[in-house]
Formats: C-alpha cells, structure tokens, sequence
C-alpha cells in the first residue's frame, strides 16, 4: 500500500508563530489552550513548563501570561492587563485582522455579519470588537434577521470559502452596501485544497489533529466527501489495523496544530502494519 502526504498539510504560519513565541517564553502560562492539539501543549510543558490557566482569575500578580492563538475577548485583556504587565501576544495576525475590522466598520455604522461558530474562541475575540454583531454558519440562519443596509462581514479564518461565498450572495442580494472581507486564512485555502485532491485519488484518508480543531474537522469533512473512509485521529494509538486492509493508497493530511512529529509518528504506525 502507497502511503502519500498532501501536497500542503499542518502547521500553519500562526501556530508555528505561537509555538516559537512559547517555547522562548519558558516558566509561563497560557491563557486558555495555546492551540488546539493536547499531544503539542503536553510537549511545551514537559520541556518548556510552559503551563495552561483557563481563567484570568488563576493568575497571579506579575506572572507572564501568553495569549493564545486565537486571540481573547477585548474586555478579557482588560482584565489580564490589570493583573499582569507580562503579557505575551501570540494572537495569530490572521486573527488579529478580522478584530480590526470589525471594530472600525462598526465605528463607521455598518451591520456585522461574522461567518463562524459562535462558541469558537477566535469567534468571541472578534465579537467582542463589534457592535451587536450576528454570527452566522448558514445562510438560513440569516433569513429573517433585519440589518442596516450597510453591512460588513468577516469569516472565521478557518472555514472553507464555498460555504462563506454563500454567506455573501444572500447579503449581496439583501442589501444595497455590502463589505466583503475575505479573512479565510491562506494556509487554510492550501491545506483544504491539497485534502480534496488526494482524497479524490485516495480508497482511505488519515486525517490528524485535535477533534476540537476547527481546521481539522473541515478538513474531515472534505475527505469524507470524496473518500468514504476518511479516519480523523489524533495520534498513532487510535489507528486500527483493518481500516488498511485491501487498500492501494492511503492519504494523509492534518490540521494547521498538528506538530510534525506525531504526523511521522502516524505514517510510522501504518507502515509497521504491513497490510
């Protein structure tokens, strides 16, 4: 059995970011998950003690605190800033932009329309940017909601861009000024088009990172699309022998936090199995 990676896969620009940021700044603490992959935040703090708090209120005076990827809620910093000087910004900047704009299109009196999942922690950071803004993951969820007719809308940086072009249409179609703004991540683009090329060739896909990544749950679904047995794990143990069995080719991919060493890890494991 052909066992081939996608052409574009794991760590994104952000998260190599954050994990640089963090591993330079050892004997500190994340504020929430740094990312989203628990095998990567065990590893940053076995070598880096670098420790996770989920509240603000679990700091003490003057500790350094590091910012997770996907950014906190404005009044949230407040709060930490009042706590801490050592604060460490590892927003992603792909992340950080969306906040931008939201605040200032709301200052200039538009709508905001946010294309995400509500309970998403880069969603509630750029949320908290906007005034009343309406988040939104389908368009039927749009439909009976009343807008001012000028209207701007962001994405979540990593949702695919089909289902976010659908989002713009209705708003095109509803609404006399409409700002588009395309906030999709690049590497999200890359990894979720190299994922749907290979799934299409492919008779079984491994796909590898956190199953509460949003990145990688999409990336899931479009292998799922075009590849019946499509497998989302997040390391080596949780690979079962028969899913090979009979199998030509077998693709890989992961998600923008998955660490390159359990995506080897992974290939390793199907490699010893020898179907």
């Amino acid at each position: 059995m052909e066992i081939r990676l996608a052409k574009s896969y794991g760590f994104c620009f952000g998260v190599k970011r954050a994990i640089k940021i963090a591993e330079q700044t050892q004997n500190s603490n994340t504020l929430g998950p740094l990312i989203h992959n628990k095998k990567e935040i065990e590893r940053l703090k076995d070598e880096f003690n670098v420790g996770l708090i989920e509240d603000i209120d679990e700091a003490k005076e003057g500790d350094t605190v590091v910012i997770r990827t996907h950014g906190i809620p404005k009044d949230k910093l407040k709060k930490l800033k009042e706590k801490t000087d050592n604060i460490i910004d590892a927003t992603c900047p792909f992340v950080t932009k969306p906040q931008q704009i939201v605040e200032q299109m709301s200052e200039e009196g538009y709508s905001i329309v946010i294309f995400g999942d509500i309970n998403h922690p880069e969603i509630k950071g750029v949320m908290s940017y906007a005034k009343d803004p309406v988040v939104v993951l389908s368009v039927e969820e749009l439909e009976g909601i009343r807008l001012k007719e000028k209207v701007a809308t962001v994405a979540q940086t990593t949702r695919k861009f089909e289902e976010y072009q659908q989002i713009v249409n209705y708003l095109m179609h509803h609404y006399k000024e409409v700002r588009v703004f395309n906030t999709i991540c690049n590497a999200t683009f890359d990894n979720q088009d190299a994922a749907k090329e290979l799934s299409k060739e492919a008779d079984i896909m491994i796909v590898i990172g956190g199953k509460n990544s949003s990145n990688t749950k999409q990336l899931y679904k479009i292998c799922k699309e075009n590849c019946h047995d499509s497998y989302l794990i997040e390391d080596e143990s949780e690979l079962e022998k028969e899913w090979f069995e009979g199998k030509k080719l077998c693709g890989v991919t992961a998600g923008a936090s998955t660490p390159d060493w359990i995506i080897q890890r992974v290939i390793g494991k199907i490699r010893e199995f020898k179907v």
